[in-house]
Parts: structure tokens; C-alpha cells; sequence
């Protein structure tokens, strides 16, 4: 299964657009936003690729119920992190992060070095990573947002766990 894996849109529209076209151009079943989505029309903007949405709520999310309400519209969900979802019968954590980004980086790698999941996802940092420690891949998409350095996304490949980071322009 291909897998998207987004971060940090803050309301960049245009980038949203960007991303569900790429998305639905590839065949991706399923796309992950990874937080600070910011408002419920930003996140509708995913659903024209016709994937699954599954998201966390980053820092700067505030409209909880009506982000949930567009999530669910979309065949998906959106949630307080950690969330454990699975994809392709793979267990998949994901997150945003809070406070200093070394802080972030510091908790998903030690996530990963659980063994307990396929993949660490987290956003928040607005700095891809693409790593994998003991056979855990943890990913960092980078931000979506083009005034924070995107807009940068990932795919994941469930059936192998090869990922890689794309350039959205």
C-alpha cells in the first residue's frame, strides 16, 4: 500500500493542493497528516485525492470537532498523538511533538528503538528525517507549508518500508 505522509500545513492551501494531486496521481490509499492542519477547510482540501485521511492534532490545531467531522467524511479519523494506526498490516505511531524540536526528535527515536512499531511518524520540527533505527523507519515529512521551507511530503511503501521524501513545486 503507498502511503502519504504530510506535516505542518498551517492553512497553506495551495500546498494542500498540491500534495492531494500528487497524491492521487501516484494511486495513494491513504494519506497522514501529522498536525498543525490549522483549519477544517485546509484538511477538506485532502480529500481530492480520494485516500483515507488519518491525522493527530499538532500544537497549533484548535478546531477539534469540526476537524474530526472533516476526517471522518473522508473515510478516516484525526486524534490526540500518540495514535497507533495500521496500514498495510503495519503499525504505524504517530505524532506530532511539543516544545523544543531536539525534544521531539529525542521521543520519536526512542518510540522506534521500542521495536514496538513499523514506523515513527512526527511532524513539528518543520526538518524532514528519513532514518531507520533497528528496522524502524522514522520519517519526518518536513513541513507543507511553502513559507516554512515546503512544501516537502513523503511516501511509504507499506509492503517493503522504503520511503522517500518528495518535493512538492
Amino acid at each position: 500500500m503507498l502511503v502519504a505522509v504530510v506535516s505542518d500545513s498551517h492553512d497553506d492551501v495551495n500546498s494542500v493542493r498540491l500534495a492531494a494531486f500528487r497524491a492521487k496521481s501516484l494511486g495513494v490509499k491513504m494519506i497522514i497528516h501529522l498536525g498543525d492542519i490549522i483549519s477544517p477547510f485546509t484538511l477538506k482540501e485532502l480529500g481530492q485525492a480520494g485516500a483515507r485521511v488519518e491525522a493527530v492534532f499538532g500544537n497549533n490545531d484548535g478546531e477539534f470537532e469540526m476537524l474530526g467531522e472533516v476526517a471522518r467524511s473522508m473515510d478516516g479519523n484525526i486524534g490526540r498523538w500518540p495514535r497507533v494506526i495500521s496500514a498495510g498490516g503495519r503499525r504505524l505511531l504517530l505524532m506530532h511533538g511539543h516544545g523544543p524540536a531536539e525534544g521531539t526528535v529525542e521521543i520519536a527515536h526512542a518510540l522506534a528503538e521500542s521495536g514496538r512499531y513499523d514506523a515513527v511518524l512526527y511532524g513539528h520540527t518543520h526538518q524532514a528525517e528519513l532514518t531507520y533505527v533497528k528496522g524502524v523507519l522514522i520519517l519526518n515529512p518536513g513541513p507543507l507549508a511553502s513559507f516554512l521551507g515546503g512544501p516537502t511530503m513523503a511516501l511509504v511503501d507499506t509492503d517493503t518500508m522504503a520511503a522517500k521524501l518528495v518535493r512538492l513545486s
